[in-house]
């Protein structure tokens, strides 16, 4: 479903009021074409101004139109633009992520207009179009490529609750001050960890894979009281299942086939200190009773053995499964869940955290480089603006792993001191599932659409082919055997391809 966004501007409004009906204003002029089935419209004019417009819009055009309403401190405010024009695509983006998107620079003022090309060239990958009586509906090409990540002030509001959370915190331990943040999410899951590191509670770590868990439960060892004691990570979901219980718990010598001599359990190995139990999800409902009791006692009994131990241990659990849900679900007992959520931490995945990505991306690659130094033959890598955008625009489901796996990568590929897009491109198309299975073996039936899958096939070509002919349209008409440039550009405009070239040979 081809999507405009449009900030709704005054020649728009103009020509809903027109009683000669010779006025369309540039966002009907962009309907008109036939290109989108849904537009987005930004709007600051207020909702009666707004409602009419849609109302005469409605008419006229027979799409989806889906309306935001901004609260701007002035038509110029680029903060304000941006966390409005950002907020829109990246709402609508979240639950169709490969829906083609244009955004019309013609409709509001200058700064709507230049929000709209840094989004485009910087972040979203998206097509931008003009309006004109004079020209008509065009594409806007930007000979160039921008590296920016425009980070919009946090607003009054958040500073002040997150001020109100970290008063009376601790000085951060190095080990907070090494997670690599300044979004206001992490600011908070900082702060909240902070504090529960002074409290000697059990502590759940919730979060996707990759987005640090194990990273927080060293900090909040490292600054609790227990920091000269032992940190003992356990990753429950590695061990084989017929040793859980003797790995987690210990055992006695013969206490079963293969116990050759006694054995203390990771719970003692921790003793005084910070037990890390990574995926606490996957643990058996049997391993669980035990641990209940751990939990409860305080005391460990090893497999084979009589009498229990008394053990001093904090609990750090952490899972990117629902734990809740898989209560429900009969998968995890209630009251071990109840015993180990007395704190609980929330990690935001990378695509939430607003402004992290290029601090990240520099970190990672710096750690990168500073490892390889010593290895022959080694080169300081650097990212091209082209390489760094593509970063930028990937949507990184195996968060800050995935993001640092793809850096070394590429910096072990790259021949040279740049890393260009096209070692970037090639890295992320390897870990991106291919296609020929989800469009020849899609099912059929409620929700298959032909037009929206022949689509995307036309853009995967005319993507491959301008980017193979560096974005000469003559020759990646050859290549596509198209007729002509012309023919090619028609293509490209109906299908709102992400790639725009030049017309000459």
């Amino acid at each position: 479903m081809p999507t405009l966004f449009a900030w709704l501007g005054n020649s728009d409004l103009r020509a809903s009021e027109d009683a000669s009906g010779t006025d369309f204003g540039p966002i009907l002029m962009a309907l008109e074409t036939g290109v989108y089935d849904r537009l987005v419209l930004l709007s600051d004019h207020g909702q009666q101004k707004t409602q009419n417009f849609v109302a005469w819009l409605s008419g006229k055009f027979t799409g989806a139109t889906e309306v935001r309403y901004a609260k701007l401190r002035s038509p110029t405010d680029f903060e304000d633009i941006y966390v409005a024009a950002n907020g829109a695509v990246s709402a609508t983006l979240s639950s169709s992520p490969e829906l083609p998107v244009t955004f019309h620079v013609s409709p509001g003022t200058p700064a709507m207009a230049a929000v709209w090309v840094l989004l485009a060239k910087a972040k979203y990958g998206a097509n931008l179009i003009e309006s004109s009586r004079e020209h008509g509906v065009r594409p806007v090409v930007v000979p160039f490529d921008l590296a920016a990540e425009f980070l919009p002030v946090a607003s009054k509001q958040a500073d002040e609750a997150l001020a109100h959370l970290v008063q009376g915190s601790p000085p951060a331990a190095p080990e907070f001050a090494s997670i690599i943040h300044r979004c206001n999410a992490m600011k908070r899951v900082v702060a909240m960890a902070q504090r529960l590191a002074q409290r000697d509670l059990p502590v759940l770590i919730q979060g996707e894979s990759g987005t640090g868990k194990e990273l927080f439960a060293r900090a909040i060892h490292a600054s609790s009281k227990r920091k000269g004691a032992p940190f003992v990570a356990v990753n429950c979901g590695a061990i084989p299942l017929e040793l859980i219980d003797s790995e987690l718990f210990g055992h006695e010598k013969g206490a079963f086939t293969g116990a050759h001599a006694t054995r203390a359990g990771y719970f003692e190995a921790a003793d005084g200190g910070t037990l890390f139990l990574d995926e606490i999800g996957e643990l058996p409902l049997q391993s669980q009773v035990r641990l209940l009791r751990v939990l409860q006692e305080h005391e460990v009994t090893r497999l084979g053995a009589s009498k229990s131990r008394k053990i001093d241990v904090r609990i750090v659990a952490a899972t990117n499964r629902v734990l809740p849900e898989e209560v429900r679900a009969g998968r995890f007992r209630e009251d071990v869940f109840h015993r180990i959520a007395v704190g609980i931490l929330a990690l935001p995945p990378l695509r939430a955290r607003e402004g992290d990505l290029n601090l990240l991306i520099d970190a990672l690659l710096a750690q990168i480089n500073r490892e390889a130094t010593s290895q022959p033959g080694f080169k300081h890598k650097n990212l091209s603006v082209g390489a760094r955008n593509l970063l930028l625009r990937h949507a990184w489901p195996g968060n800050v792993r995935e993001l640092h796996n793809a850096l070394l990568r590429a910096s072990i590929w790259a021949p040279g001191e740049e890393i260009a897009a096209e070692d970037i491109d090639e890295v992320l198309s390897l870990t991106t599932t291919g296609t020929d299975d989800a469009i020849l073996g899609a099912a059929i039936g409620e929700g298959f659409s032909l037009p929206d899958l022949m689509a995307d096939v036309a853009r995967h070509y005319l993507d491959r082919a301008m980017e193979q002919s560096r974005g000469n349209k003559t020759e990646a008409a050859k290549l596509l055997g198209l007729g002509s440039y012309q023919t090619l550009t028609n293509w490209l405009f109906k299908y709102q391809s992400k790639k725009a070239g030049t017309d000459g040979a």
